[in-house]
């Protein structure tokens, strides 16, 4: 994740005066400023624990999981087309620099924070041979008089103008063929005021979390005497110097005008801040160490899991599923049965009681083989391991074979 932000950063630097995608302005510009006062961008957005930790979850889920480019057959069976030059690109090494995880981490975090991941296609006598990653406030989006889309961008010093075929493209939630809806835009003021907190909070450390207060003389201080004032502020600012007693002398008097630090710990506030940057995100609390609202989630952690990968992973899948069919399969790829595959079975592998859970019931239904569960699980074949076996119980006495 950290080498994604790096990436990030180190390409906004150079592109940023781009101009931003035509509906999201600001972006081009380094963010836009929320109703709080703060400076929202990719940067400051990822310095809240709450964005780092669901954008993190997220796309380091998505990127870990395999992408297989795979042929359906007869009876909704699919197979993996190892051999297709395509299934190198998206499952193994997608160009030169990246590998899979690092190409789909960095596609995954963009959609999740602009709502918007692109990629320039690279092609070798017809064959897509490589996606090069492009960062989302790079690119200016536009449909031409032709209808076909525009892609501009400028990277290392150069301009390059594309059209839609030769970019991959994946929209996020909302938004039109343009390009989806970004969370930075949308959640700008409840980012800004995450930020707003955090700096209050800081501040508050700062200054030895001590109530403020005015130091008061009966009379104009001499130049001289506004140095002595200067560096007393300076002995008891910082929570080093919390509780050191205050010397009042020469006339000085402390006025306290500031409320008292039980009032002052905003806790109530950036809990509230957490809970609603999840909204954005759609990531249970719990998931990313905060428990939240007991009565808002589900009680069991299994529970809420289970809900992040129905309701809200999946949509995602099946998002960037449908873009590579669309976009980087043709025509006759797509009749023949084509199409990409994030393999969600690979949640299970961290979890071994649901795994051998699952391979029960299927072998008992007869759904799979020993040797089919055998090579999920990365092992050879056995003898008479490709027959499918059925439990036999519940079966009228009759039946049994046994006399009465």
């Amino acid at each position: 994740m950290g080498l994604i932000v790096k990436a990030l950063s180190a390409v906004g630097l150079q592109l940023k005066s781009s101009s931003a995608v035509n509906w999201t302005d600001g972006r081009g510009q380094g963010g836009s400023v929320g109703a709080a006062g703060e400076m929202v961008s990719e940067r400051s957005s990822l310095g809240l624990s709450a964005v780092w930790a669901c954008a993190n979850l997220i796309s380091g889920t998505m990127s870990s999981l395999p992408f297989e480019l795979v042929r359906r057959g007869e009876h909704g069976l699919a197979k993996v087309e190892s051999q297709h030059p395509l299934h190198s690109v998206i499952y193994e090494n997608p160009n030169y620099d990246q590998t899979a995880l690092d190409f789909w981490d960095f596609m995954n975090l963009s959609l999740e924070l602009w709502g918007n991941a692109y990629a320039d296609i690279g092609r070798k006598g017809g064959k897509i041979t490589g996606l090069h990653p492009v960062h989302p406030e790079a690119m200016n989006v536009r449909r031409l008089a032709t209808g076909q889309i525009e892609y501009r961008w400028a990277e290392h010093g150069k301009t390059h103008v594309k059209l839609d075929r030769d970019v991959f493209h994946i929209r996020g939630a909302g938004g039109n063929a343009l390009g989806g809806m970004s969370t930075l835009r949308f959640g700008v003021n409840t980012f800004s005021s995450a930020l707003a907190a955090e700096s209050a909070a800081s501040g508050m450390f700062r200054n030895g979390l001590r109530p403020s207060g005015v130091i008061s003389f009966k009379e104009w201080l001499k130049p001289t005497e506004r140095e002595i004032v200067d560096k007393v502020v300076e002995n008891y600012q910082g929570s080093m110097n919390a509780g050191r007693p205050f010397l009042a002398e020469g006339g000085m008097e402390w006025k306290e005008i500031s409320i008292s630090p039980e009032d002052a710990q905003m806790l109530e506030t950036r809990q509230f801040s957490v809970e609603e940057i999840c909204r954005f995100f759609q990531v249970p609390p719990a998931l990313i160490g905060h428990a939240g609202s007991s009565t808002a989630w589900p009680t069991s952690v299994d529970q809420q899991v289970l809900m992040f990968v129905k309701f809200y992973l999946r949509r995602r899948v099946k998002r960037i599923e449908q873009a590579v069919r669309k976009q980087l399969l043709t025509p006759a790829e797509r009749a023949a049965g084509l199409a990409g595959r994030i393999n969600m079975d690979a949640l299970l592998r961290g979890d071994s009681a649901s795994r051998a859970s699952f391979y029960q019931t299927m072998s008992q239904l007869g759904a799979l083989t020993i040797n089919e569960i055998r090579a999920l699980e990365g092992k050879p074949p056995i003898p008479g391991g490709d027959v499918p076996r059925m439990q036999m119980q519940n079966i009228p006495i009759t039946e049994t074979g046994e006399e009465e």
